[in-house]
């Protein structure tokens, strides 16, 4: 057998190197990059390693740990989970920093490989620096945290640990049920200890995407449920995408006039024009997919794991509804009493359009949904209009923003409330038109991610749209955009405090507290105002303040012939939000207040809550 002496990290890039993808027939690379911060857990072992990989595998370098994971999410997830980035960061608050942004790929079932560094596996200098040290523990290290948001973990005390752990981490980022997180902790010391590796280990090796066909029994058993019902809503989830499934869901739904409602990660799965796109639906739907839920006898959730916003939790649907829900992965499958189909959505799809023929269904429900949606798309042109305000709310910015959005554009949000005024407004004929981080809606992930999706998809201009509270938190990949040339458009919301939080603290019947800086404790002067188009002048990106919808519209002509990153900063109205559509949200109410408020909320609370023991 020949073999080939390596240090543990080289062997990793040389692995890395090896996997490639099939896509569309093209082969590319499985790992297109590495997303790198050294420090001394890693820059010895991994960094020597990817500088003599640098022209093959690119390492790009970041200003925050969790933000450079939230790039390399971002990416994925726009190319539908079919490339994969990798992030590196030293051992201690570096690889911690990352743990926030393995949550978010893990809850989203997104593919990431983590190489943090981990204290040295001998422990001849323990304790290092940054080295977290558990008294009754040793084999604890800060890298642990990673376990719980992790698809797969292992931690490498070996070079020849490898030849087994590898293939496995592969396996899971791109198998399409168990595809997430992967996190290999590498140890500083064993990265540069050296092994006679097989040759073979390192052979080209071309993945593609696996397909799980319905059993017969379940396909069957969904043909005679649908066959039943008169008035069936189909939701369509993330996974859609993820399956390529787009043109099969097009042909199902036009051939037998079912009407859809998209769930965040689900939106584009039609274009909105669409004749059978009734929009999104959930706690911050459109009224038109809402409205049929509420009265629907069948429920055929395609792709969707849902979560409490897409089924407004489990109090907005017909309880005499029956559920089936076609999925990927059993696990989602089997949720909320459904009828499970397990299933890749393509294949099951299309077999489910031939199965089917001769059924449609009741033709009353069919115009009822051509009425609501036609009613809810008013709405939308109702709301989105510049209302000459003073201060603009959200929606009237979100209009703004997409007029100026081109067909193959990408508006990308996270957190507070934009995500419901987007899924409800936002308009987009292309499959990868809306980009929104909502599994674990992460404040910060705005415009790093914009930076992943950007690279994802350079011909694209990206809008990224982001309150001055998500802003705060996580802004330095505004520079790592400028320095590698993705050029992104970021517009800042600045309603001056958690706007979202406030007025769902108020709808609690609590008073504003915290949320809004003219809530907080402060010094008598008060909080300062931001000056967002100044400091992202800072960071390197063109920039400008503009006082109404008139003056962004301007702004954003000049924004995208800009040759590169470009910041508008707008204030606006943080009560007001799109109150037409939208769902209850189950965020429990205190039993026992002095505030009459909390009483009110209480009771409307519970009379939610029994609505909702009836879908349990």
């Amino acid at each position: 057998m020949n073999t080939i002496r390596l240090t543990m990290a080289q062997a990793v890039v040389r692995y890395m190197l090896a996997q490639k993808v099939d896509i569309d027939g093209e082969i590319k690379p499985l790992f297109p990059g590495v997303w790198a911060i050294f420090g001394h857990g890693n820059v010895a072992g991994l960094g020597e390693a990817l500088y003599q990989a640098r022209e093959q595998l690119p390492t790009y370098r970041a200003h925050n740990e969790q933000g450079m994971a939230h790039a390399a999410i971002a990416y994925t997830k726009t190319l539908n989970r079919q490339q994969v980035m990798a992030c590196t960061a030293s051992a201690g608050p570096g690889a911690t920093n990352m743990v926030t942004a393995a949550a978010v790929a893990h809850v989203n079932r997104l593919p990431v490989l983590f190489l943090p560094g981990d204290t040295f596996a001998t422990r001849m200098p323990d304790p290092v620096l940054q080295q977290v040290e558990n008294f009754h523990d040793h084999t604890l290290t800060s890298n642990d945290c990673f376990k719980p948001v992790s698809r797969f973990f292992d931690r490498i005390t070996r070079p020849e640990q490898l030849l087994t752990s590898l293939p496995q981490a592969v396996r899971v980022l791109t198998d399409p049920v168990e595809c997430g997180p992967v996190t290999l902790a590498l140890p500083q010391d064993i990265q540069t200890f050296a092994f006679d590796y097989p040759e073979h280990f390192f052979a080209e090796k071309v993945h593609r995407q696996r397909r799980q066909s319905a059993d017969r029994h379940e396909l069957e058993s969904a043909v005679q449920l649908i066959r039943q019902a008169k008035k069936p809503l189909v939701v369509a989830g993330g996974g859609v995408h993820y399956s390529g499934a787009l043109p099969a869901l097009d042909a199902w739904v036009s051939r037998y006039q079912l009407p859809v409602g998209e769930t965040q990660a689900g939106k584009g799965a039609l274009p909105w024009d669409h004749t059978q796109n009734v929009g999104t639906i959930g706690v911050t739907g459109g009224a038109a997919a809402n409205a049929l839920a509420a009265e629907a006898d069948l429920i055929i959730a395609v792709g969707t794991r849902l979560g409490d916003f897409a089924s407004g939790s489990r109090a907005m649907i017909n309880p005499n509804a029956k559920l089936l829900s076609i999925n990927v992965a059993s696990f989602d499958a089997v949720k909320h009493k459904g009828q499970a189909l397990v299933g890749d959505a393509k294949l099951t799809l299309e077999e489910l359009t031939d199965a089917l023929d001769g059924w449609q269904p009741d033709g009353g429900w069919i115009e009822q949904a051509e009425a609501l949606r036609a009613d809810w798309n008013e709405t939308v042109d109702k709301v989105t209009a510049d209302r000459g305000t003073h201060l603009p709310c959200d929606a009237e910015v979100v209009g703004a923003v997409n007029r100026a959005a081109g067909e193959r554009d990408i508006v990308v949000c996270a957190a507070g409330g934009l995500p419901g005024e987007l899924q409800k407004l936002w308009r987009t004929r292309f499959d990868r038109g809306y980009h929104m981080e909502y599994g674990y809606s992460c404040m910060g992930y705005e415009l790093a991610g914009g930076v992943g999706v950007k690279m994802a998809k350079p011909d694209s201009e990206v809008f990224v749209m982001v309150g001055d509270g998500s802003y705060l938190m996580l802004n330095s990949e505004i520079a790592t955009s400028v320095m590698l040339g993705h050029k992104i458009i970021a517009v800042v919301l600045d309603n001056r405090g958690y706007g979202c939080i406030h007025r769902l603290q108020q709808f609690c019947g609590g008073p504003g507290f915290n949320n809004m800086l003219d809530d907080c404790l402060t010094v008598e002067e008060g909080a300062p105002k931001t000056d967002f188009a100044a400091h992202a002048a800072a960071l390197g990106a063109q920039s400008e303040q503009v006082g109404n919808i008139q003056a962004l519209e301007q702004a954003l002509k000049r924004a995208k012939a800009a040759d590169r990153s470009y910041v508008i900063a707008i204030d606006t109205d943080g009560l007001t939000d799109t109150q037409d559509g939208g769902a209850w949200w189950d965020v429990a109410v205190p039993e026992v207040s002095e505030r009459s408020e909390v009483r009110t909320a209480r009771e409307r609370y519970e009379a939610y809550k029994a609505r909702q023991f009836q879908n349990l």
